[in-house]
């Protein structure tokens, strides 16, 4: 194992490509939509389940380079949720085809509750740091300082005190004059009888203390409360849309809506929380390059609104095989329109294609 993680770290970026190539081809297998396509799904999900391993082994040493520790926590829970997503559509067949459609919203909203409560506690566990990829991905601080040859430098200083700011640097200076006027108080016997004693290995990177939840609500009056419940919300929306769905059916507007609702009172809050004018200098409300980018990626998910019912059978479909229709005769674009129709018309028929979770 220890060979095959050197190797996939070694090697991460064509294994990437690998995992994306063949988890394209899934796509164009024979029956993938059809009434029988168990087979193709457990494909997809077996790739799907390498490939969340794969990644979490560079996740891990990525981790370990740029931080100096390796949160072992934090990627348990992250491959978890990555396995259970690449799972869910192959039970999601599976539960239709042996129990019916009806019943498959029990089995999904299992699913979906599970998946709520390990991104809480991945929430919990990473000090209440935004989720990226609904938890797939690991929100690791980034070094700020790159020393050559990929050895980077922590925001922490080896003892865990923010150099940046002025409390870290008071404390930071504190420490220093204590071990010094220490070290020079000592006399020459202490000296050698602890040079004697075997030493105590230290962490390579000792991060600083992790926000807990009192701390974070405490900040900035109502900032902190709004930044937690706009990840809550987002968390469990999905949950919330399978509850809404058993209760008024897929074809209901009110879970539609619901869901809808929800997505904008969590991207409000979390927008609100972390304005620049209102987050002013407290820097766990400012985000990171790859949390905007994870903003813009909800945002973006907003789009699979419109191939939800009841909006897609009411309004999407119909113009949708009305362009098939105009770009048939086409070569070659009307090959590759209707190729891609049929996909996006297979794929609404899977909730956990749309569910954006």
């Amino acid at each position: 194992m220890e060979a095959y993680r050197k190797w996939v770290w070694k090697n991460r970026e064509f294994v990437q490509s690998l995992e994306s190539l063949l988890n394209g081809l899934t796509w164009m297998l024979p029956e993938r939509f059809s009434d029988s396509e168990i087979g193709p799904e457990a494909v997809s999900s077996l790739l799907g389940i390498i490939s969340s391993m794969n990644q979490h082994i560079i996740d891990a040493d990525s981790a370990q380079k740029r931080t100096g520790v390796t949160p072992e926590s934090l990627l348990s829970w992250s491959f978890f949720i990555s396995s259970l997503k690449e799972l869910e559509t192959l039970v999601e067949v599976v539960v239709e085809q042996f129990y019916g459609d009806d019943k498959k919203w029990n089995f999904i909203a299992s699913m979906e509750g599970i998946k709520a409560m390990m991104r809480l506690a991945l929430f919990r566990d990473s000090g209440y740091k935004m989720l990226l990829q609904g938890g797939a991905s690991l929100n690791v601080e980034e070094s700020v300082d790159a020393k050559p040859g990929g050895c980077n430098v922590p925001r922490s200083d080896f003892r865990g005190y923010h150099t940046r700011n002025l409390e870290g640097r008071a404390m930071f200076a504190l420490n220093r004059f204590g071990e010094n006027a220490k070290i020079n108080s000592d006399p020459a016997w202490l000296k050698r009888l602890q040079h004697g004693r075997p030493s105590i290995p230290k962490s390579p990177a000792l991060m600083a203390p992790k926000p807990t939840l009192s701390t974070i609500l405490s900040q900035d009056s109502y900032l902190g409360a709004l930044y937690v419940m706009g990840e809550v919300l987002h968390v469990i929306r999905p949950f919330v849309y399978v509850l809404f769905i058993r209760k008024y059916g897929l074809r209901s507007w009110v879970p539609w809506l619901v869901s809808l609702a929800v997505e904008l009172n969590g991207v409000g809050m979390l927008s609100l929380a972390t304005k620049p004018h209102h987050s002013g200098s407290n820097a766990f409300f400012q985000l990171s390059a790859a949390e905007k980018h994870e903003v813009g990626r909800r945002k973006m998910l907003w789009a699979l609104y419109l191939v939800r019912d009841p909006c897609f059978t009411k309004y999407v479909r119909h113009r949708l095989e009305k362009t098939e229709k105009a770009v048939g005769p086409v070569p070659v674009v009307g090959f590759l329109t209707a190729k891609v129709i049929e996909l996006l018309i297979g794929a609404q028929t899977r909730y956990t294609y749309i569910s954006g979770s």
